[in-house]
């Protein structure tokens, strides 16, 4: 049996997607590398569909190349299902995101759609969230404070670099990496954090969690259900 490369297994969970799409509505588009797939897939059905809400500049890009209307979250008072990746994924459809720093807009994306379905590889599923370092989007005049909440917690978190200098997010704020965790519980810890003064967004997506997760496997496409 040939195995498929990471890549193709993006490929496949992205195209099994569409069956998800609702046709002649919105559809809430996330972001990275197995979305991109995704986003592929999804011009091949773009003149049944209104359009997408995007959660990136990145994304927003990708589809106005395709053709795809891109409408601004305000004007959507709700979305039928938001697609998106997740850099960890446990066995109840919690996940951790971030690692394309879009998180907030992900998770406003996610808040107004009726389901959250995540497209992964199997790489991504984990017993525990914390393997992967999590992302927190920060107010830049907190961080240091904020690396400091998360080293109390036993965690080493450190600001993300790009070219040199503290990536910038596409709402102007700045990323925290924390690695050493284990979230034990998504729901209290994304609470938590949240709370602190700084923090705009932790990336553990408890309170908007995934309700299916389509997982790339070396047999295929597996459908998970929450």
């Amino acid at each position: 049996m040939t195995t498929l490369s990471q890549d193709e297994l993006k490929t496949l969970v992205g195209q099994a997607a569409l069956k998800y799409v609702v046709e002649g509505e919105i559809v809430g588009v996330g972001t990275g590398s197995t979305v991109n797939k995704f986003i592929e897939a999804l011009a091949s059905m773009k003149d049944r569909i209104k359009g997408a809400v995007s959660s990136s500049e990145a994304s927003t890009q990708k589809l106005e190349a395709l053709g795809i209307p891109v409408f601004d979250s305000n004007e959507v008072p709700e979305l039928a299902v938001y697609i998106d990746g997740a850099d960890e994924i446990d066995g109840k459809g919690y996940m951790v995101k971030g690692g394309g720093a879009a998180l907030t807009r992900e998770k406003i994306v996610a808040a107004q759609s009726r389901q959250f379905i995540c497209i992964a590889d199997e790489s991504k599923r984990v017993a525990v969230l914390g393997a992967f370092p999590l992302p927190v989007e920060v107010v830049p005049m907190a961080t240091q404070r904020i690396v400091a909440q998360f080293a109390a917690m036993g965690g080493q978190a450190s600001v993300r670099m790009k070219d040199g200098k503290p990536l910038v997010t596409d709402n102007g704020q700045h990323i925290v990496d924390v690695k050493g965790l284990k979230i034990e519980d998504p729901l209290a810890f994304e609470s938590q954090v949240n709370q602190w003064p700084g923090v705009v967004t932790v990336g553990v997506f408890a309170h908007q969690k995934a309700s299916v997760c389509l997982l790339g496997t070396a047999q295929g496409v597996k459908t998970l259900t929450y």
